[in-house]
This record gives C-alpha cells, sequence and structure tokens, in this order.
C-alpha cells in the first residue's frame, strides 16, 4: 500500500504554499520505530548512512536515512506523540542539516523557514540570542495554522493525481499542477490505511497577513533595509554568503521575503561581528576601532618626529646613506617606542583586576564543587582550575607586565585565603599547574619567575 509524503528538492520544504508532490514510501519501516529507519542505510554501504536521535522528556524522536534505491536522495523523519509523524523526501546532502534543524521545538517549516511547535509560528530564525545559546524566536502576528480538512473540498479530480517513484524521481521536475488532487488522494490513501487521526488535526501550511502577496518584497527593497546595493545582495544569494534568508516565495522566478523576515535580516547583520565593527569604526577608511584609530594617530606621531623632525636621523635617507643597517637601527628603535608604550595600548590596572575577578570566580567554582562532593574536607590546587582562556590571560599579563602580574597573583593568594582559607601554597600552586599547561612562557623563565612571586614549590 502506497504512503504519500511531502516530497522536497533540496531544502524545498520551506515552500510558501505545500505544492511538492508525494512519493512512495512503502520501502522504508516507518512504523518500526527510529532505530529501523536509521538501519537502513547505517553502515550498508558506501554513500548511504543513517541515524537517529530521542528527545526522552517528550517522547519525540528523529531519524534520516539514505534511500536505498536512490542514493541521491534521503528520507528525514520526525515523530511527535502528540502531533504525529512528518516525512520528508530530500537530497541526501539534506538529510543530515535537516536532521538538526529540526531539533528540539519544531516541528513543521514552511514558507522559508517559518517553524511551528505546536503552539505558535514564528518566523525564520535570525538574531542570536547570547543568554538562551539560540535564535530568539519572533511569533508570526495573526498566524494561522491550515489543515488538510481546511483545504479539502469535492472540486478535486483524483484522476490527476500521482505518487512518485523514488527509482525514477526528478528532484528537478516542475511541481504538480493542482496539488490539492495531490493532497485528496493522500487524504483517500489514509482512510484505507484506518489512520485515525483527522484531517483537520494534519497541519499543511500557514497563513498570516505579513505572507500575502503584496506584503513581499524583492531584492532591492531588501537590500535597502539592510543598506547595501541590490547587486551586493544578489552577490551574496548566489556566492551563499551574508546568512541571506531563504525567500518566503519565488514570483516569475525572482526571490520575495516578507517585510518581517527582511527586517529580521538586517538587524542580524547590525548585530553580527562585521556590523559592531562597523558602527565602531566611525568612518575610518580602514575601518579601525576607536582604540585601534587612538593607537595610530600616537605613533604616526611619534614616527613621524623620529623620522623626519631629528637632524640626525633625516640625513639618513640621503642615498648613500640609506642601506640595510641604517634602516635596522630606525626599525629598532621605533620598535623600541611601541615596547615600551604598552601602557597606552593595554591599560594595566583594568587588566590586573580583570584577571583577578576572573581567577577567583574560577575558584569559587571549584570550591563549591569540592564542597558538594567531599564537604569540607581540605582543597588541594586540583579543585582549582582554571579555564585555558584565563590562563593565557594570566600568561600575557606576566609576560608583558610582570611587576603588575607579581602584585595581581599576591592579590588572588589573599582573597582566596580570606574567602575560602586555601593555603597560599595550594592556591599558588593551581597557579602554576594552570601557566604550564597554557602558557607560553620557556619553562625555566617561567619557574624562575614564580619561585619569586609564589610560595615555595617546584614547576611540575
Amino acid at each position: 500500500m502506497y504512503r504519500l509524503r511531502p516530497v522536497a528538492n533540496g531544502l524545498r520544504t520551506d515552500h510558501p504554499v505545500p505544492d511538492l508532490p508525494f512519493a512512495d514510501d512503502s520501502h522504508i519501516p516507518l512504523d518500526d520505530g527510529p532505530a529501523a529507519i536509521e538501519a537502513v542505510g547505517r553502515n550498508v554501504g558506501h554513500g548511504m548512512w543513517g541515524r537517529f536521535d530521542k528527545d526522552r522528556s517528550n517522547g519525540s524522536w528523529r531519524a534520516f536515512t539514505t534511500d536505498p534505491l536512490n542514493h541521491d536522495l534521503g528520507w528525514v523523519v520526525r515523530y511527535h506523540p502528540e502531533h504525529g509523524r512528518t516525512v520528508l523526501l530530500m537530497h541526501d546532502k539534506d538529510i543530515s542539516p535537516m536532521h538538526t534543524a529540526w531539533w528540539g521545538d519544531p516541528l513543521l517549516f514552511r514558507a522559508g523557514g517559518y517553524w511551528w511547535d505546536g503552539k505558535t509560528w514564528y518566523r525564520p530564525g535570525q538574531i542570536w540570542d547570547p543568554v538562551s545559546e539560540d535564535y530568539e524566536r519572533r511569533p508570526a502576528k495573526a498566524a494561522v495554522t491550515v489543515t488538510a480538512a481546511d483545504l479539502l473540498d469535492g472540486s478535486v479530480d483524483l484522476d490527476r493525481a500521482y505518487v512518485a517513484k523514488v527509482a525514477s524521481f526528478d528532484p528537478e521536475a516542475p511541481a504538480p499542477g493542482i496539488w490539492l488532487d495531490h493532497l485528496a488522494l493522500w487524504a483517500q490513501q489514509r482512510m484505507q490505511r484506518k489512520d485515525t487521526r483527522s484531517l483537520d488535526a494534519c497541519v499543511v501550511n500557514l497563513s498570516c497577513p505579513e505572507l500575502a502577496g503584496d506584503q513581499l518584497i524583492g531584492v532591492p527593497e531588501m537590500a535597502a533595509l539592510a543598506e547595501i546595493g541590490a547587486s551586493t545582495l544578489r552577490g551574496y544569494i548566489s556566492r551563499g554568503e551574508s546568512s541571506v534568508p531563504l525567500p518566503q516565495a519565488t514570483v516569475s522566478g525572482r526571490a520575495q521575503w516578507s517585510k518581517p523576515v527582511a527586517r529580521d535580516w538586517a538587524e542580524a547583520r547590525r548585530r553580527s561581528w562585521e556590523g559592531v565593527e562597523d558602527a565602531m569604526s566611525a568612518g575610518d577608511p580602514l575601518k579601525l576601532s576607536p582604540g585601534a584609530a587612538q593607537v595610530r594617530e600616537r605613533f604616526a606621531k611619534d614616527f613621524a618626529y623620529a623620522l623626519w623632525e631629528r637632524p640626525d636621523w633625516r640625513k639618513r635617507w640621503v642615498l648613500r646613506h640609506r642601506n640595510k643597517e641604517s634602516v635596522q637601527e630606525i626599525a629598532d628603535v621605533l620598535a623600541r617606542d611601541v615596547a615600551v608604550s604598552l601602557e597606552d595600548i593595554v591599560p594595566t590596572e583594568p587588566i590586573s583586576a580583570t584577571i583577578r575577578h576572573a581567577v577567583l570566580d574560577e575558584f569559587a567554582d571549584g570550591v563549591e564543587r569540592h564542597r558538594n562532593q567531599k564537604g569540607e574536607e581540605g582543597i588541594d590546587s586540583f579543585d582549582l582550575p582554571l579555564l585555558t582562556p584565563i590562563a593565557k590571560m594570566l600568561d600575557w599579563f606576566i609576560r608583558h607586565h610582570p611587576a603588575h602580574a607579581q602584585a595581581t597573583i599576591g592579590d588572588i593568594l589573599r582573597e582566596a585565603h580570606n574567602r575560602w582559607q586555601i593555603p597560599a601554597s595550594v592556591t599558588g600552586q593551581a597557579l602554576r599547574r594552570a601557566l604550564v599547561w597554557d602558557g607560553k612562557l620557556d619553562k625555566e623563565i617561567l619557574e624562575e619567575y614564580l619561585n619569586r612571586v609564589l610560595p615555595s614549590g617546584p614547576v611540575t
């Protein structure tokens, strides 16, 4: 018996209307669970793969497999205990990304990435939220869920419907002429299989004002929202750059986006790394940040004075004095000017305070873990690990400002003792270990430095 499911051309599960054909999936063990689906393709042969993952919090699962008859295609399955099962046929290269896209709450994707969690339709995720470590969920306003029951009426003609065969399926073939005929055939097959889920529980699409045809915009309008040229946006799209969202529709071969999706993309660009740097460059032709521009201006003046205002150096530009040794001598002096000006580039006191608080914060986590596991027993240095970036920052501070670093380390030893009664020797050994593992200093130099700064003990 045929099992009818939508087939996706690439990631065309996001079509503005579900106008994709239905395909025969009877050779895939859909009713036998996710492990059986994975087993169809996993470690079976060259060019085949399969996988499944369960969400034990709600009993849902996801699975995918390369099609055994056509290895260019693959099946992706999403099951939810309340909302049922969705099965998609896709290009094999796209089944793993789709499997990942279905992680968490998304149950269904439509209209270029609009997604449904069983209650609410959301716009495509584009704005990153660092707190949740996920994209912000922005609901589509006034969105209405469209079911199979909403679409089917007595005007369909089942003789015009067909079931695509995977072995001969052409992903580039035009979509079915009248998709409702195919949906009606799917409904009839469900009835023959005595599927108990009613048609008004079978979600097909969404409808909302922002997806209306007169509300969609094209490349020129979307580029204007992002304050770039239309040609630049077309270049991004052709090269797959700048995370341009999928269009909500394609009209006469031209991509169309909803205005909220376009605005979200423009906002994402403004919030991106590049966008923040552009905002801070303040029109600088090299896009230097304010701090970097100040460093450039400071040393540009120093270098101009050294190279031109000093008569004893200006004569070096005469051809007979222009040689490698003279140039190297000047370069050494200019480099020395930079080296002795580190305080003007990276302020030591704020860096010292930042490192001190970062190390103590890490130690606080270590103390809490130790006490949860061992109570008030003595803490040793292994209970006080440092994250690699923090250890590297302390190492950098020691290499560039060893005297200031000595004072910072002293503050850390004192605070650890005052807060948690940790002996200075234990704290010192924890710092030693972190610097040996993650620092750049030569071991002998580091040992000599730490022996002068920390309580006695070898570098291990």
